[in-house]
């Protein structure tokens, strides 16, 4: 009973929402265009809402909310199968508040992901994704990678998301330090995620001050190596020039050996004739 009550609460808020939301927007057609975009109200206690159309008759609306406190709340994805009558709920805990959410299907097989990006309020504003995957009306939910040692080297938040190509991208740039005291690089990382099996995978598309510093060293490598094999190649040809000199030499020194010997045969044949 008490279950009862609390669904037809809730659902009595979201239709409060909905039709304040409707109600701006009459008003915004009568009223003259503002200059500046103003942020949508919402009633409390929601505090964010997005429509996501997967498909003619396939809805998702999420919506964050909370009473009390703006850093902590619970997100809310209502998904409407319109075609068959299928309508189901799934909420989860909220840290922070949500920036924005996306849809893909990035294994290609038919069944739509949404993601939702939410910030923390902190001194880094770091991000964090929660993903589902929905399967006949049914949510599956897939755990986001955190970043590696390597993909955190000078990370301090300001996440970039987006979809391209199907897949889910992000972007933030990198910095220098630790701290107060850490300034940008003039670089950002770029990573490319994609989904196997129910599976996250990562792949890193840009090259920043690490892998500069990566390269630079094979590449000092190679030349060191390169430099050896230059001595090495250069002895060498000096050996093959003096082991040719002196084969040369020696070849000389026997032609004269036998021209002498030949002489002295022909010098004794005239001596004996003469006698």
């Amino acid at each position: 009973m008490i279950l009862m009550k609390h669904k037809f609460y809730l659902f009595a808020l979201i239709g409060c929402l909905i039709a304040a939301s409707a109600c701006n927007q009459q008003e915004q057609k009568m009223a003259a265009p503002a200059a500046l975009a103003k942020k949508p109200d919402y009633v409390d206690p929601f505090r964010f809402h997005k429509l996501i159309e997967v498909s003619p008759g396939e809805d998702y609306d999420v919506l964050s909310w909370g009473r009390g406190s703006a850093t902590t709340g619970s997100y809310l994805i209502l998904h409407s199968d319109s075609s068959g009558k299928k309508y189901t709920t799934t909420t989860g805990d909220l840290d922070g508040s949500i920036v924005d959410v996306y849809n893909s299907d990035m294994d290609l097989d038919g069944n739509p992901e949404i993601l939702i990006q939410a910030k923390a309020k902190d001194t880094s504003n770091y991000a964090t994704i929660y993903a589902f995957e929905f399967n006949n009306g049914r949510a599956n939910k897939l755990d986001f990678p955190r970043l590696t040692s390597s993909q955190r080297k000078g990370y301090r938040g300001d996440d970039n998301f987006y979809i391209k190509e199907g897949k889910f991208m992000r972007e933030f740039p990198i910095f220098d330090g630790n701290g107060k005291d850490a300034k940008p690089a003039g670089q950002k990382r770029i990573l490319e995620y994609g989904l196997r099996g129910n599976n996250f995978t990562v792949k890193q598309l840009s090259r920043d001050s690490t892998d500069n510093k990566t390269i630079t060293t094979k590449a000092a490598s190679t030349a060191a190596v390169t430099k050896s094999s230059s001595r090495s190649s250069s002895k060498s040809e000096k050996k093959e020039t003096t082991s040719k000199k002196k084969s040369k030499k020696h070849t000389e020194e026997k032609k004269t050996k036998k021209k002498n010997k030949k002489h002295h045969r022909k010098q004794q044949e005239t001596d004996e004739s003469d006698n």
